[in-house]
């Protein structure tokens, strides 16, 4: 609302009301002082467009308008043209959001107009009239305290733009320090700017002053960009610089330099404000702030984010469809070499951040890193550390690696084997390089691990694995324990918990399974099958082929020769080579395992009959191995399977002839004579005394579960003995015998005591009759009525209280309860007594889940009736928990029922509405898990659920029920294959892709991943495809002929599967080829593929394709084409041999007999390395000149730094040379120097400091110049190479390309060449080599 200036009359002082958001008072009435008369008006305040400035002529602020009028118009008629197109949603939200403003804009735009011109109006009729200007001389009227502070509201957008604006020309106004640039400036004095009212007067003003004055200016414009980013869109970044740039210079503090560099970090937005900002002068300022001591590290932190904001918001990053490493980062050769000497240089605090922000770099610009030697940096950081560094510089140059046109950049074979030093330099560094060898050999398991890490490392016949394998036979090595560790990591192998005590040198028969160990219980979510073989499986039969190629079966027999007696770490050696002919048993083709288990050197030691040592150690490793793998099965613990039991499996036999046992058992007991019997009753003492503690518990046991089973002796045992009675009467409640018993392990037999006697009640007529006349069960039901919240007479400790079941055995009630639930006749009882009623009203109770869980626990379901009415009653709880719980527990029915029981499903099919999605999704994985079963997944289909609410979750339920042919008729039938096929023929194949290579990385990830669910839905078997669930049912495969998918499928691999440079086409590729190879895991769907002949382009990809990760793609589609037998026999026509298992069966592992054409990778010439400046410069003008920029050439060279940097001392105290020290035509020389060339960050600060010349807006103008002056002719310069890309991207200071020159032509120095040079003074281009003078020689 506009705050409208009334005329009011006081007593001779003016009234500062607190000033609101938009800058006027609280109710928009500002009060002047007595005597003034200013007329009423409305006024809009601080519009985006308008700067309220006295002196500005309305005219020009009235063109300004209408310029921007034009402009929002435009943007108003483009978005409604858009508008008139297809667009996708997010686009054309975006499209409305932005017509929007631009209409807002118009309007505020319109009213801005409108005010000028009234203004205008307004104030020539008041000139008129007064006879001219009148002045205020009090207070301004809006004081400087309208910044807010600590951001408590947030400003609206006038205000706020208004606040900058001021920000903006109080900065412009501290920055006037000389008296000509006031007639110059067309900025506001301070006595008409309002916001500058408070600020020192720069003419008189001390330079702590305006220091001062600056840095809370900078901080309150600050505060505003990060509360509204509106203003940062609006305000000019060029304007900000423009500003700031006395708090630049040298003359300033630190803290004012930190403080400009964060204004200008927070001003940028895109791209369009970085350039902006790479079109003013401000590479000088950043290269000194980068050269800077530990004294200035609040302004180095401040400049390396503006370098990273830089990075993250004006890199263009080129479209997907493009290359790796082609984007394009804004920063000129001069920022990054000297971010680059900030990295190097290991004493230096922000190293390792600088080391980062150059991983980053180079993922995105390649080209820009390599050549200013950025490439070169991060190679050295990744060997020397700082170790948390090293598995990000690892996982990018494995990024690199990959597609041919980055790894380009690298030299093969030398590069990034670097990282291998930590291992290969470890001979005679002793315990203390041990933190480094772990560190390296991390970042070679991870290295290995990748399929591009890996076909890398067996470039040049392998020789970096052979290198770390040949480390193992240095004898001396003490971190050779490492290394052996590292590869049982590499290759999965995960030690048997014994495996100490057999690298100690023990026994092993001592050794038995664990009690807990001998079953493992099943977890309560559901498992995959422990024996089920893997993608990683796969990817580790590799490995095993490419290890052992590379000698290091060899390399651990070398470790057994070097002692006879044997020691922990070849007994180590030993255990590893038990564990890989085991691993390789298993992963690979009888005819390659058979090779690898032949341990020749092995044996021809333990047949060396010429040298006892030998026949020792071969002899000790066959047996140590032998004796391994036969404790192994002896030692292993067991899984229990958690699938259903079978009734025609071997062990029902077993069962059978157990429960056989049994019932002769039972029969033999319940033969008992009158006498025997009456004796044993006797001797349980029940008859003679209450107290429990004094009977025979063993007596009691026999009798109860032998005799008792006997109608005839129960009946004797009721009536004559009044036996039963009196030991009933110990089970009471309010007997408070046996439920104030403590709960322990020993007084848990006393529950067990309870159940077998009810059992044996219930096996007779007499038995029954004497349950319904007994307190029992009445007096149960009275302890659960204790509970009812509305019980007119409350108990104080009721008997089934939270604390009693927890301490007593109380709980064991809820036990015999579902003892009885269990026979017909107890149900009855249950229900004569009114017990499932109390437990309808228990399921409600609050905050008593221990109840609900004990009676859900034990009830036994197998006859219909009430029980199954409370689970089902239970699992729609109102509290989310229970419902977890319960549905838990029905999926353990499941899993142990024998049959398929239809209530069971359908009642877990009802757990798939539950509103809470962990419900949701447990019901699914326990119904994925039971549709293992043929029988079950019938049933369930015929129950026809409705999956769609489900979306994701309910996915991979879907997809089995299309596997078989009802499921697919019912999912066709409601149109759901249609749908379905159409998105993951668009976008789920992708999708897909995406998935299994995240999970496969988490998979071989060194640190294993926290998200234990994740790593479960995957486990490394392939996830279900939705193509090839389709091939397995006849119908499926007449819908996939019919739409076609897979001929296109087959046209896109035969037209881009040797596409190296497209990311797009690259991922769409792995997208249709992991399509492919399920379709072809099927029997069904395996005629497509011979139909389109698509196996031998799959295996001419695999062998040829240049981007790495594609054929490993490819590797494992082509072992789940080995999954059928038929496809197993067409790829070993290939020379692709599947594993099989013991029965003959293909397992979906597949390897090839040449491993060296598959991982190999054809050579290739690096095209990166630095060049010098091909901005050649003119020679210096004077031999004083020449010297001191030769030996600030010398700088560089390290061998002859010090006696530069001796003479460079002596020539600055020399009056002839003084005047060059402080020319900023040399200084440019300088440094144009240490931006083309390498100079270790205490060089570049010494050269700085070499200078007497500080920093300013007046000195970077003089650089400027020079650098356009100093040029050397076009003539004189060499043409360039082409260059791999353009770079059309403003940039800080951009230059134009230079030649590649090599490191080591770099470094060389002809002195020939160079005294000729020296001689000719007036050489049209001045060499950059460094000077040097080998003394000794004439």
């Amino acid at each position: 609302m506009p705050a409208t200036v009334t005329d009011h009359h006081s007593n001779g002082s003016l009234s500062i009301p607190r000033t609101s958001s938009d800058g006027g008072t609280p109710n928009g009435t500002l009060t002047p002082t007595a005597g003034q008369s200013l007329p009423t008006r409305s006024w809009s305040p601080s519009e985006s467009t308008i700067v309220q400035d006295g002196d500005r002529d309305a005219q020009v602020q009235l063109q300004n308008l209408t310029d921007q009028l034009k402009v929002e118009n435009r943007i108003k008629e483009g978005a409604e043209n858009l508008l008139q197109m297809p667009l996708t949603d997010a686009l054309r939200t975006e499209v409305e959001l932005e017509l929007a403003t631009a209409r807002q804009k118009i309007q505020s735009i319109q009213r801005s107009m409108e005010a000028v011109t009234g203004r205008g109006v307004r104030k020539r009729s008041n000139e008129t009239a007064g006879g001219g200007k009148r002045k205020f001389t009090g207070q301004p009227l809006i004081p400087p305290t309208h910044w807010k502070e600590d951001g408590a509201e947030r400003d609206d957008f006038r205000s706020a733009m208004h606040q900058a604006n001021s920000a903006i020309k109080a900065l412009l106004l501290l920055s006037r320090q000389h008296p000509h640039s006031h007639s110059n400036s067309a900025m506001p004095s301070p006595s008409t700017s309002p916001s500058t009212s408070s600020l020192p007067n720069p003419a008189t003003a001390t330079e702590t002053e305006l220091n001062r004055a600056r840095i809370g200016t900078m901080n309150k414009l600050i505060g505003i960009l990060q509360r509204n980013l509106r203003v940062r869109y609006e305000l000019d970044v060029a304007e900000v610089v423009h500003a700031i740039l006395p708090s630049l210079a040298d003359k300033a503090t630190k803290q004012a330099r930190a403080t400009a560099y964060r204004l200008v970090r927070h001003s940028l937005v895109d791209t369009h404000s970085v350039q902006r900002l790479g079109e003013q002068d401000l590479d000088w300022y950043m290269v000194k702030s980068l050269c800077r001591d530990k004294q200035h590290t609040v302004e180095k932190e401040q400049v390396i984010k503006l370098i990273r904001a830089v990075v993250e918001i004006g890199s263009e990053r080129l479209p997907t469809h493009s290359a790796i490493g082609s984007g394009n980062v804004p920063l000129s050769d001069a920022v990054m070499r000297a971010l680059i000497a900030v990295a190097e240089y290991p004493e230096d605090p922000f190293k390792p951040i600088c080391v980062q922000t150059l991983t980053e770099i180079l993922l995105i610009d390649i080209e820009l890193m390599a050549r200013t030697g950025g490439i070169r940096v991060l190679l050295h950081a990744l060997a020397e550390g700082p170790l948390e560094m090293a598995p990000l510089l690892a996982a990018a140059f494995l990024h690199i690696i990959d597609s041919p046109r980055t790894r380009a950049y690298l030299h093969p074979g030398t590069d990034l084997e670097i990282a291998l030093t930590g291992i290969t330099d470890a001979y005679g560094k002793g315990s203390e390089h041990t933190e480094r060898i772990k560190g390296c050999a991390r970042i070679v398991s991870s290295m290995l691990r990748t399929w591009s890490g890996l076909m890398y490392c067996c470039i040049n016949d392998k020789s970096a694995i052979r290198v770390v394998v040949d480390c193992l036979t240095v004898p001396s090595l003490e971190t050779r324990e490492i290394i052996l560790d590292m590869f049982f990591d590499l290759l999965n192998i995960k030690p048997p918990e014994w495996h100490r005590a057999f690298i100690d040198g023990r026994r092993l028969t001592m050794y038995r399974r664990s009690r807990t160990s001998v079953e493992l219980q099943p977890s309560d979510i559901p498992q995959r099958p422990q024996d089920t073989l893997k993608l990683t499986d796969q990817y580790i039969a590799l490995l095993i082929l490419v290890f052992t190629k590379a000698g290091l079966l060899d390399a651990l027999t070398s470790m057994f020769e070097e002692s006879s007696v044997g020691s922990a770490l070849s007994r180590k050696a030993t255990l590893l080579m038990a564990e890989v002919l085991q691993k390789a048993n298993q992963v690979l083709p009888l005819s390659i395992a058979a090779k690898i288990q032949a341990l020749p050197r092995v044996f021809s030691l333990a047949s060396d009959y010429n040298d006892n040592e030998h026949r020792i150690v071969g002899s000790s490793a066959l047996s140590s191995i032998d004796s391994f793998n036969r404790h192994r099965s002896r030692l292993q613990p067991t899984v229990k399977d958690n699938s259903r039991p079978r009734a025609n499996s071997v062990e029902e036999s077993v069962r059978r002839g157990q429960r056989a046992v049994e019932q002769d058992k039972l029969k033999m007991k319940m033969q008992m004579d009158d006498k025997t019997f009456q004796g044993n009753l006797l001797d349980t003492q029940v008859m003679l005394t209450k107290d429990h503690t004094k009977w025979s518990f063993d007596t009691l046991q026999d009798l109860v579960e032998g005799p008792l089973h006997n109608p005839k002796r129960m009946e004797e045992a009721i009536k004559v003995s009044r036996h039963i009675k009196k030991l009933m009467a110990f089970f009471h409640p309010f007997a408070h015998r046996f439920s104030d018993l403590p709960k322990s392990k020993a007084n848990l037999r006393w529950v067990r005591l309870g159940c077998s006697l009810l059992n044996a009640l219930m096996a007779s007529s007499d038995g029954i009759r004497f349950l319904q006349e007994d307190e029992f069960l009445a007096q149960v039901v009275k302890s659960f009525a204790q509970l009812d919240p509305f019980n007119p007479t409350p108990t104080s400790d009721p008997i089934f209280s939270k604390k009693r079941m927890g301490e007593t055995l109380t709980s064991g009630y809820f036990e015999m309860l579902g003892t009885l639930s269990k026979r017909k006749e107890g149900l009855e009882l249950l229900e004569k007594f009114k017990l499932f009623t109390a437990f309808y009203h228990l399921s409600e109770l609050r905050g008593r889940e221990d109840l609900i869980m004990g009676i859900i626990e034990n009830l036994d379901y197998s006859i219909d009736g009430h029980s199954r009415i409370v689970l089902s009653k239970a699992l729609t709880s109102s509290h989310k928990h229970i419902r977890l719980w319960v549905t838990t527990h029905l999926g353990g029915l499941i899993r142990g029922s024998q049959t398929a029981n239809a209530w069971t499903l359908r009642l877990l099919l009802t757990q798939l509405y539950d509103p809470a999605l962990e419900v949701r999704e447990l019901a699914v994985r326990f119904l994925e898990e039971a549709c293992e079963s043929t029988d079950v997944l019938q049933m369930v289909v015929e129950m026809q659920p409705t999956l769609d609410h489900l979306g994701e979750v309910g996915h991979p339920l879907l997809l089995k029920f299309m596997s078989t042919p009802t499921g697919f008729r019912f999912l066709y039938a409601a149109e759901y294959i249609e749908r379905e096929m159409e998105l993951w023929f668009h976008e789920r194949n992708l999708h897909y892709v995406v998935h299994i290579e995240v999970f496969l990385a988490k998979a071989f990830s060194d640190n294993p991943t926290e998200e234990e669910d994740d790593m479960l839905a995957f486990d490394g078997i392939v996830p279900p495809h939705f193509y090839g669930v389709m091939a397995k049912t006849d119908l499926g495969c007449e819908v996939l002929q019919e739409k076609g998918h897979f001929a296109e499928f087959a046209h896109f691999i035969r037209r881009h599967g040797l596409e190296s440079e497209d990311q797009d086409l690259i991922l769409k590729l792995k997208s249709v080829l992991w399509a492919v190879g399920n379709i072809g895991a099927t029997e069904r769907g395996l005629p497509f593929l011979e139909e389109e002949e698509i196996i031998p382009a799959i295996l001419e990809i695999a062998e040829q394709s240049l981007v790495l990760s594609v054929r490993g793609t490819c590797f494992f589609v082509l072992g789940l084409i080995s999954s059928t037998p038929q496809g197993a026999e067409i790829l070993d026509d290939y020379q692709w041999e599947a594993t099989l298992s013991p029965l003959g069966l293909p397992t979906g592992l597949c390897v090839p007999l040449d491993v060296d054409k598959f991982v190999s990778i054809p050579p290739w010439d690096c095209v990166a390395s630095e060049s010098l400046d091909d901005t050649r410069l003119a020679p210096p003008e004077s031999d004083e000149e020449t010297e001191v920029m030769t030996a600030i050439y010398n700088l560089a060279n390290t061998v002859i730094a010090n006696s530069a940097s001796r003479s460079l001392t002596k020539m600055k105290s020399k009056p002839e040379y003084r005047h060059i020290f402080s020319s900023p035509s040399m200084f440019y020389r300088a440094l144009h120097t240490i931006s083309t060339q390498k100079y270790r960050l205490p060089v570049r600060r010494y050269i700085f400091d070499l200078f007497n010349i500080e920093l300013d807006a007046d000195v970077v103008r003089q650089l400027s110049e020079c650098a356009i002056s100093l040029r050397a002719p076009q003539a004189a310069q060499k043409p360039a190479e082409p260059r791999p890309k353009q770079r059309d991207t403003v940039q800080f200071r951009r230059r134009p390309v230079r030649q590649h020159v090599s490191e080591s032509e770099e470094e060389e120095s002809d002195v020939e060449e160079k005294e000729v040079a020296a001689k000719k003074r007036r050489a049209p281009v001045m060499s950059l080599r460094p000077k040097s003078r080998i003394i000794g020689f004439s």
